[in-house]
Parts: C-alpha cells; sequence; structure tokens
C-alpha cells in the first residue's frame, strides 16, 4: 500500500528537453509567424507517420475542422451527420457553416460513432459524416467508408486524439477525405495548442492552402507560382506560429518514447482494474485486436451517476484528480437548437453519466496508488 498524498494532476504535459532548444532557435530565425522551417519539419514528419498527401499545421485543431467544413462548401440546408459524444469543436465547425449536425449514437463498446445506424440518419440534404475516434481507438472505419461511398459522403476523421493510433494498420487520419489531430496540452504529442489538417484527397491541397491562408494565394506567391498574391475566396488566419511549431517538433521526434511511456501506464491501469471489471462493478475501455490504440486516455464506466460522482469526489478528497468527460452534444443547450437527434441516444446518455477519466500522462508514477484508492473505494460496495 502507498502512503503518498501528494498531489496527481489529472493531467501533465510531457516535456522532452528540447522545446527550449528549439524555441531559442526558432527566436534567433527572427521567423516568428507561421510556415517557416519548424512548420515545414512539423508537416513532413506529418507526412511521414500518417501517410497523408499532405499535412498542414494549424493553430488547433478546432481550426483544421473548421477548415473541412469550409473545403466542403458546408451551407444551410446541408447536414452532417457526427457523434453526439465528442467535444464541442466537432459539431461547432459545422454549425458555423449554417449547416446542421446530426446526433447518432454510439457503440457500447468503443464509444465510437455506431456506424449500424448512419443509413437511418442520411436524409437528401446530408453531406458528410464527421468520425470522432475516441480515446485514440478508430471507429469502424472500412463500414463508415462503404456507406459514405454508397450515398457519396464526404468523411472528415476528427482524430484529435489519434496521433500515432491505427486501424487495420493505417494511421488515424488517413482514412477518410480529411483528417484533423490536435496538439493541445492534454493530448498525447503537444505543443501547448496546436493541430493540423490531413489532407488524404489531392484535389483539395490548393483550396486548403487558400482557406488557411485568409482565402489568400499567398502560399503560391511564396513559392514563385505567381507576382503578387490577393484575395481569391473565403479563408481565415489558420496558421501557427513558429513558436508553437518548434515546440511541436520537440514532441514529434520523441514520439515513440511519449507513446511507450503512456502505454506503460494504460497497460498498468488495466490489469490492476481487471478483478473490478470481473465483479461486475465497473467496465474498462474496450480495445477491438483490428485496432491499434495510443494509450490516449483511461477511462472507466461506473454503474450510474451518482457513483460516479462519488468516486470523483473520493479521489479528489484524496489529491488525485479524476474528471468525467463529455457533456452529450443532443442534449446540451446549442445542441438542441443547432442540430437534429434522428432516434434515441442510449448509449451516449449512459456514457455522459458514468464515464470517469484517470490521471493520464507520460511519466507519470503514481499509477500504482490511483489503482489502490480506486479499489478502496470499490471494496465496501
Amino acid at each position: 500500500m502507498t502512503t503518498s498524498n501528494a498531489p496527481v494532476p489529472f493531467n501533465r504535459p510531457f516535456l522532452t528537453g528540447k522545446e527550449l532548444v528549439y524555441l531559442q532557435q526558432a527566436l534567433q530565425s527572427r521567423h516568428l509567424s507561421g510556415d517557416g522551417a519548424f512548420t515545414r519539419k512539423c508537416n513532413a514528419w506529418l507526412e511521414a507517420n500518417t501517410k497523408a498527401h499532405k499535412a498542414l499545421l494549424t493553430h488547433s485543431c478546432t481550426a483544421a475542422l473548421e477548415m473541412a467544413a469550409l473545403l466542403m462548401d458546408l451551407k444551410p440546408g446541408d447536414e452532417v451527420i457526427v457523434p453526439s459524444f465528442t467535444f464541442v469543436s466537432t459539431a461547432n465547425a459545422i454549425a458555423l457553416r449554417g449547416a446542421t449536425p446530426v446526433f447518432v449514437d454510439i457503440r457500447q463498446d468503443t464509444l465510437n460513432l455506431d456506424e449500424r445506424l448512419l443509413e437511418r440518419a442520411i436524409t437528401k440534404a446530408t453531406r458528410g459524416i464527421f468520425v470522432v475516434h475516441y480515446a485514440g481507438v478508430g471507429a469502424e472505419m472500412d463500414t463508415i467508408n462503404a456507406v459514405a461511398a454508397a450515398h457519396k459522403l464526404t468523411v472528415v476523421e476528427d482524430a484529435a486524439q489519434g496521433i500515432m493510433a491505427s486501424y487495420r494498420g493505417r494511421p488515424l487520419g488517413s482514412l477518410g477525405a480529411m483528417g484533423c489531430l490536435s496538439f493541445h496540452e492534454t493530448k498525447n504529442l503537444v505543443s501547448g495548442e496546436g493541430g493540423a489538417l490531413l489532407l488524404n484527397d489531392p484535389a483539395l491541397l490548393q483550396r486548403a492552402e487558400i482557406i488557411r491562408e485568409k482565402g489568400t494565394n499567398r502560399s503560391q506567391f511564396f513559392r514563385g507560382q505567381v507576382d503578387k498574391y490577393t484575395w481569391v475566396d473565403v479563408g481565415s488566419s489558420y496558421l501557427p506560429s513558429e513558436l508553437i511549431a518548434a515546440v511541436l517538433l520537440a514532441q514529434l521526434e520523441e514520439g515513440d518514447h511519449i507513446h511507450a511511456s503512456r502505454h506503460a501506464v494504460w497497460d498498468t491501469y488495466h490489469a490492476g482494474l481487471r478483478d473490478l471489471e470481473a465483479r461486475g462493478v465497473l467496465r474498462r475501455p474496450v480495445v477491438p485486436a483490428h485496432v491499434q490504440h495510443n494509450a490516449h486516455m483511461y477511462y472507466v464506466l461506473c454503474r450510474d451517476l451518482e457513483e460516479r460522482t462519488q468516486l470523483i469526489a473520493f479521489l479528489k478528497a484524496r489529491n488525485v484528480a479524476s474528471v468525467f468527460h463529455y457533456v452529450p452534444l443532443h442534449s446540451a443547450p446549442a445542441g438542441k437548437r443547432l442540430g437534429r437527434t434522428p432516434g434515441d441516444m442510449p448509449v451516449t446518455d449512459r456514457a455522459g453519466d458514468t464515464l470517469v477519466r484517470l490521471p493520464m500522462f507520460g511519466g507519470l508514477t503514481e499509477e500504482t496508488r490511483v489503482l489502490e484508492l480506486v479499489h478502496t473505494f470499490y471494496a465496501g460496495r
């Protein structure tokens, strides 16, 4: 039994030791705005490791999702299918174009979009599917892509949690027309804020560069393809600074080490909670055999909302931070106003009430103490 009562945070960004070196180099270069040497190196790493046709660094995954919606030319009257159990940025990207997010329930095992419910949610107005790879566990992309192809729909992967994870050997983010990554400080590889848009359809590249550069053909100008640049399309400022890219490059280069460190923590949790799952007091994450996850998070599903609330409070009282995750979007005020829910959402509602995320980050050393506390909580129940 451990005796330490030192605070265990829910998340702590893992630093490789090279971030300050690269930041200094970026500052000395006198190029602090976007698309400098560090951005190019990050893009190259992402293309090599995701197999995307092109990677474009952005200032957030939210920005990448908004770019994807712009590239789809979404407009009022259009509909896009999206899981309700996701972060608000997934649906916001759709709603900002005046289109309607159509909320579909999730699978009981992986908590990903339930591909069996897609057909009943599709209407003449449906333009695409935004897929979320929850906890870095790939959604059932073969079926999703087959349904999308049959109905001529665009598939966008919200792979905010999916860096260095794969589905049937293919990196998450490379399986749809576009993929969106996050490097927020709560993710596996971090730059504080930051993201990337992965383009898997070469036909999207030229317009994506324009949208990312405020609707101008500035990228073509810098490549010498035009003699001046001007406003040619809608867009916004989606570029990150070189300082963000410098921090990110230090992370990408140590990705394998960070990946292994997180998996060690995840594996300890998973083995340590097997007996409680066998007793039926909680449920552990499910990772299908054809999916390679990235240990983005470790969660458990409690038996009901009251028990979830009590477990979080129990851990907090002992200096261990744990959190619930999403309030389902279909039940949120904006979701009710801006979205559509074609069917019941029992699995989503249950996950929203019962899921608890345990502390999870590279370099965590207190996972055994966390396990002991979870066991103590359930000992008398």
